[in-house]
Parts: structure tokens; C-alpha cells; sequence
């Protein structure tokens, strides 16, 4: 073989290399924990498969996500190892970390229980219940072998803090310009390329999750105005590297910005704090130095100095 030839096969291998070893990082143990420990990661998988129907954590739910909706599957079929962001892989390794948020250094159950509040549009669950363990623990154990580096910029993995804070900045700077027309250019692009998953009005089809609005009896089908997802600049970074599944960052930065416009324009539940949380004397301690927050669309669309009403309706 000629030193052309060596260098070149040599560099193929070094990618292939590269590629597997990245497909083996996204990816879960090969075996669980034995023992107790075992146990109560499987009943923590379970619980982030089915969080709005599971009999420890239905509860605390208020729409109809699971887990599962945003922490998507890998190639090896596991909740949270998907190669996107909001990745698991190595979270738990992450923590504890620090919170803009809350304004303090939080847990990684501080982190999963605050979800309910937001993204499941429901309460707080209680720190060191059976579910609050169970869940942690099953991202722990995704995190197994992974080295231990606690975040001092934000909660994330370091797998995710390479992807989403640089994401989001990118994408407010996309929204802060944003119009009506690309309020109907989004329309046209959920239509043509969401819609056959999440349903025409948002509501979500078979195993797909639902993105906005009511059923039938009037509950909410999906995350509130607090939840990270709500955010103009948060869901793209998130729809980006992620949609449609199994073909993220296929889409153009605008056609994604311009969808997730358009998709958090659409009626969704507020978020009051206050309303969130359980009674004190039930609760405990919670891990945060705000106790007053409220969002809603108008309030999400303000915040990068856009009118709700003159994006939607032109006027």
C-alpha cells in the first residue's frame, strides 16, 4: 500500500472509530444494577415511560406527556439516550449543579421534580419519595462510567451544555425578528411536516406527543407557559436538534425558528409558581430562592419584544 492510500485508510478508520464510540457514549448500560438497586432503576424507567399514567407519579401530571416526550429514545430504545439535546447520557454526573432558575445549586431530584411543575403541567412531587429516587436513579445509572464534572453555568450534562446554551443564544437572536409572516410560514411548515405526528390542532396522534391546547373535557394536553419548551428560543435549540425524529438538524435554522412560533403561539396553560407547589407543611424544604413566577404566551413573546397579537394576526 502506498503512504496516499495508508493516510487515507488510516483517517477512515480513525472516523469510523470516532463514530462508534460515539454510538456506544449514547447509549445505556448493557445490564442493570442487581439487587435493590436494580429494582428501583427498572421502576425508574418505568415511571419516565409512563409518568401520566404510572400509580406514583399520575398525580403530579396535568396533561398527557410522559417523561419520554421530550428525553427521547436512542438507537438502543431507552428513554433519554437519544443523541439530541435533552440527552440523559451523563447528566447525573453533571450534578449538583447551578440553577439561574431557582437561584440556588441544585440536586439532580431538585432538577426531574421541578419538570412536573412545568413541562407535565403539574405539581412539585416531594424530594426522596419512591418516584423522585426511582427517576434520579435511572438517570444516574445512564450516566454510569461517565466522569464527574459539576456544572457551574446550569443543569445540563456536558454533552448538552456543548449543544443548548450556545443554541439558544443563537436562536433568540432568530425570534427577536420574527413576524407575521414567519408566523405563517410556520403554520404552512407544522401543516406540511409536523402535523401528521402532533395532529392538525396540536393534539398529538398514537405515541406522539400532544403540543398545545384541550380535549374534549377541557384538560390541558400539554407542557404550560414555565416550561422550557414555551420559550420562543429554548424549543427551537430543542426542535433543531432533534425534529422530525430520527432526522434532527435537517431542518433550516428559520423553518425551525418559524415553526416553534408558531407553535407556541397557539393556547396553552399559564404557569403561577405559587399554584404549583404543594402545601409547605406536605412539600418540605424547596431548593429555591424564587418563590413568585408567572408566565403566559402574551408574557413569552414579550420577553424577546414580540406582540402575541401582531404576530398571529398581522395587526
Amino acid at each position: 500500500m502506498n503512504k496516499k492510500k495508508l493516510v487515507v485508510t488510516t483517517a477512515l478508520i480513525t472516523l469510523l472509530s470516532s463514530f462508534a464510540c460515539a454510538a456506544q457514549e449514547m447509549a445505556a448500560p448493557k445490564t442493570y444494577p442487581t439487587g435493590e438497586v436494580g429494582k428501583i432503576v427498572k421502576l425508574g424507567e418505568d415511571i419516565v415511560n409512563n409518568t401520566d399514567t404510572h400509580p406514583l407519579t399520575k398525580d403530579f401530571v396535568g396533561n398527557k406527556l410522559q417523561c419520554k416526550s421530550c428525553h427521547l429514545k436512542g438507537a438502543d430504545g431507552k428513554v433519554g439516550t437519544g443523541e439530541g439535546i435533552s440527552s440523559w447520557i451523563g447528566t447525573a454526573a453533571a450534578f449538583p449543579a447551578w440553577s439561574k432558575r431557582e437561584k440556588t445549586v441544585q440536586t439532580l431530584q431538585d432538577r426531574s421534580n421541578n419538570c412536573f411543575m412545568r413541562s407535565m403541567n403539574g405539581k412539585r412531587p416531594i424530594i426522596d419519595t419512591e418516584a423522585s429516587i426511582a427517576i434520579a436513579a435511572y438517570i444516574t445509572w445512564l450516566s454510569e462510567g461517565s466522569k464527574i464534572k459539576m456544572n457551574e453555568k446550569g443543569p445540563w450534562s456536558e454533552h448538552n451544555t456543548k449543544l443548548y446554551p450556545k443554541a439558544v443564544k443563537h436562536f433568540k437572536k432568530i425570534q427577536k425578528n420574527a413576524t407575521h409572516e414567519n408566523y405563517l410560514s410556520g403554520k404552512e411548515i407544522y401543516k406540511n411536516q409536523c402535523a401528521s405526528c402532533h395532529g392538525a390542532n396540536g393534539e398529538g396522534l398514537a405515541v406522539f406527543p400532544p403540543l398545545w391546547g384541550k380535549d374534549a373535557n377541557g384538560n390541558w394536553l400539554s407542557y404550560n407557559t414555565g416550561a422550557g419548551m414555551s420559550k420562543l428560543d429554548k424549543a427551537a435549540a430543542w426542535v433543531k436538534s432533534n425534529m422530525p425524529l430520527g432526522q434532527g438538524n435537517s431542518m433550516s435554522d428559520q423553518d425551525v425558528a418559524d415553526v416553534v412560533l408558531y407553535m407556541n403561539a397557539q393556547e396553552r396553560a399559564s404557569f403561577d409558581l405559587k399554584k404549583r407547589l404543594l402545601p409547605k407543611e406536605e412539600m418540605g424544604y424547596y431548593n429555591s430562592k424564587v418563590f413568585e413566577e408567572k408566565h403566559t404566551v402574551e408574557s413569552n413573546f414579550k420577553a424577546l419584544g414580540l406582540d402575541l397579537n401582531k404576530i398571529k394576526n398581522g395587526k
